[in-house]
């Protein structure tokens, strides 16, 4: 590998050169430095010891210390140090004079804290606790991962072309236009009634819309409120898991309003939604086996690829740091250099190339069979993309095809020592997390875009909590009055002994006002809670919330298959590779009385 020199490359976040041999271990009485030579691998060995795979243990949070950096005793001795003398007093006053400092030396740096760079659209967001320095591999899928594509270059040639197939046997297309914003991701198509539904995370439908038209509330819930989205059930439900997604889902629906309007003849295909789905995909599925589409795009990358030159110097640290890279595509072998020479080789400084910051390129890869079965090996010998047979991988090499088993037993790395980073919920993250237990990363592009939708939209979301309180507290009076009423017909006394002392005209006056006052809120709330989202998507909202309170099901499968997830793979630049990324704390529907609890009464009241 060519000398790497990372001031070629750019980096929003500058570091200084600053060897962590050079920089003092504080305590709170004494200051020392060790007396060495920065960026020197020897002394680093002298210094510190490094756990091995071997020698690991679990932490009290059950991650693997693999990789984790111990301090020398001897070191210290051959100073006249005693380890614990340098942390002399309370753990907890120490911990926080050193936090303290090690604040103000990140702000000297100019590196935010952790906690800030989670707080922004660009931060990576941990749903399972992972510690990084225990990952020995790094695998990468590339379309929309390595490289983000412009979701209305690419999405719309492959639209274009789909609609291109879907005309020459005859399908009425004429005055079509693709439209990115008809649909996102996690959306879920009916095969069976031609509809398009966003559920949340318990597979309850929101939201939906039949061909372009959405539906109203009533209707979806007269159509889906027996019923749950299950993917399980692939014959009839299909899952948009990534922005690929898109041009199909667009055509589809579109198609839809034309089957309904008569405008399909019957000898193009079965006239039900199902047959039409069909058909809509293997009029896509054509213009990507033709090659007219990626050939399109190899020629003119520059108008579908949005570059990210911050990449190259993410994947940089964390090969330095010992990691061994991996892309793992299902893009064939001219497709996948072409792109990532485009993607990479202008950032990458002395002369690099893409394959130079790689130990293993697998293309074609066919996933998700890739991480479920077994497929024959070949090694990609020739510039020209000649293969040959091949039974076991070596580290530098090219191969298409294999297997993750493979993989594993190549790089003498198994489990929970592999991370996968890909954008496809179902292909890369839920088959690698389900068959091999690796360690999982989603990227989610439209993540920045709902961040700073979120952000915007804190004053109306906070408005329309605050009348939905308000409707709370009033319809529990409502209905204290209404079970009063109810007993005073009975013969028996009200709850309370206001309430058994109102006369019947008091009664029922402060119930008529009291109805008139929740039907106005709900005049208002009812269109508030439709526009819910609407910076981000104005059909259907937010890309992780399904409705005001609850996630969505895409959200839900984030959650359950990938341990992080982030918007683009250039953000771990803003941590290291040494990064111990730690789940954040689930709410729960009963945290808010026990906050309440312990507010009014000092501590939890408990029997």
């Amino acid at each position: 590998m060519a000398t790497t020199n990372l001031q070629y490359l750019q980096n929003p976040f500058p570091r200084p050169t600053i060897s962590p041999l050079c920089l003092g271990i504080r305590a709170p009485r004494m200051v020392f430095k060790c007396g060495c030579s920065s960026g020197s691998s020897s002394v680093q060995d002298d210094v510190f010891s490094l756990t091995s795979s071997s020698k690991c243990d679990v932490d009290y949070l059950g991650q693997s210390t693999k990789g984790d950096l111990n301090v020398k005793l001897q070191h210290l001795e051959a100073f006249g140090l005693d380890g614990q003398a340098t942390l002399e007093g309370p753990i907890e006053q120490v911990a926080r004079m050193e936090t303290e400092e090690a604040e103000g030396l990140l702000r000297d740096m100019g590196i935010p804290i952790p906690s800030a760079v989670r707080l922004s659209p660009r931060g990576i967001f941990c749903s399972r606790t992972l510690n990084l320095r225990s990952i020995s591999a790094i695998g990468y899928d590339m379309d929309y991962t390595l490289m983000h594509y412009n979701v209305m270059a690419w999405e719309g040639r492959a639209y274009d072309y789909c609609m291109d197939n879907l005309q020459k046997v005859g399908f009425p297309v004429e005055g079509l236009a693709f439209d990115p914003d008809l649909v996102i991701r996690g959306l879920v198509i009916d095969k069976e009634k031609g509809n398009l539904v966003k559920a949340d995370r318990f597979g309850y439908v929101q939201r939906a819309m039949h061909g372009t038209k959405m539906l109203s509330t009533r209707a979806v819930s007269e159509m889906y409120g027996r019923e749950l989205v299950d993917l399980r059930k692939e014959s009839r439900w299909e899952f948009l898991n990534t922005l690929f997604s898109v041009s199909e889902a667009v055509a589809y629906m579109q198609m839809v309003d034309r089957l309904d309007e008569g405008a399909i003849p019957a000898d193009l295909c079965p006239l039900d939604y199902k047959g039409l789905y069909k058909a809509v995909g293997k009029a896509l599925f054509r213009a990507h086996v033709e090659g007219q589409l990626k050939s399109e795009i190899m020629s003119k990358p520059e108008l579908f690829v949005e570059p990210d030159p911050e990449l190259p110097l993410a994947l940089l640290d964390q090969k330095e740091a010992g990691k061994r890279l991996l892309v793992i595509t299902n893009s064939d072998y001219h497709y996948t250099d072409k792109m990532m020479r485009h993607s990479f080789n202008r950032f990458l400084p002395n002369d690099m190339g893409w394959r130079d910051l790689f130990d293993m390129v697998i293309v074609s890869a066919r996933k998700p069979e890739f991480f479920q079965t077994s497929h024959p090996l070949y090694e990609v010998v020739t510039g020209e993309g000649l293969m040959r047979p091949c039974f076991k991988a070596r580290t530098g090499g090219l191969y298409s095809g294999g297997s993750a088993q493979m993989v594993e037993s190549s790089l003498n790395i198994h489990g929970d020592e592999i991370l996968y980073v890909g954008d496809h919920i179902y292909t890369d993250v839920s088959q690698s997390k389900v068959h091999l237990r690796w360690r999982t990363a989603l990227i989610c592009r439209e993540l920045e875009e709902e961040y700073n939708a979120l952000i915007h939209s804190r004053g109306q979301r906070a408005t329309l909590i605050e009348l939905m309180n308000q409707k709370e507290v009033v319809g529990d009076l409502f209905n204290q009055l209404r079970l009063a009423l109810q007993r005073r017909t009975k013969g028996r006394p009200a709850q309370t002994l206001a309430a058994t002392n109102m006369d019947d005209q008091e009664l029922t006056e402060s119930m008529q006002k009291l109805l008139i006052v929740m039907q106005r809120l709900d005049e208002k709330i009812a269109p508030m809670l439709e526009a819910d989202g609407e910076l981000f998507n104005k059909r259907w909202g937010f890309l992780s919330r399904a409705g005001l309170w609850d996630k969505s099901h895409l959200m839900r499968q984030i959650e359950k298959y990938a341990d992080i997830y982030t918007s683009r793979v250039s953000n771990f630049l803003k941590y290291t590779p040494f990064m111990y990324f730690r789940s954040q704390e689930q709410t729960l529907a009963h945290d808010s009385y026990v906050h309440y609890c312990s507010q009014q009464n000092g501590s939890v009241v408990s029997n």
